[in-house]
């Protein structure tokens, strides 16, 4: 039971003939975007070094263009799209779940580092 795949990428916006058109077509685009990143890696504009959330702006639009990256490449080289919603959404919020707790013991645990390293030995009752 054969179906077929949407043959479009940016919400519709540009659309494709074939599979083999698409699959060009997110090449490209994922190519681009990985130049854009290692351009800017390599010359690191002093504009982009202000800070935004306490963080650089060059890191923030690497991590914007990494998560672009990895949104195409599971929403159409991974056949995401033509899922089932439940799918789809298990899949999503399974992967937020986890970063958010990721994130969560990375602060734990980056500040009990900071206090051992300014305070000394320092003791948690959890």
């Amino acid at each position: 039971m054969a179906h077929t795949h949407k043959l479009e990428i940016f919400r519709g916006l540009l659309k494709f003939k074939s599979n083999t058109q698409k699959i060009w077509g997110v090449l490209i685009l994922l190519s681009v975007v990985t130049a854009v990143e290692v351009v800017l890696g390599i010359y690191k504009p002093e504009i982009l070094m202000t800070k935004v959330l306490s963080m650089k702006l060059l890191n923030w639009i690497f991590i914007i263009l990494t998560i672009v990256k990895a949104y195409y490449i599971t929403w159409d080289f991974m056949h995401m799209r033509d899922e089932t919603k439940a799918l789809r959404r298990m899949v999503v919020w399974t992967t937020i779940f986890l970063i958010c707790y990721l994130i969560f013991i990375l602060l734990q645990e980056g500040g009990y580092i900071e206090g051992v390293y300014s305070n000394g030995f320092v003791k948690r009752d959890f």
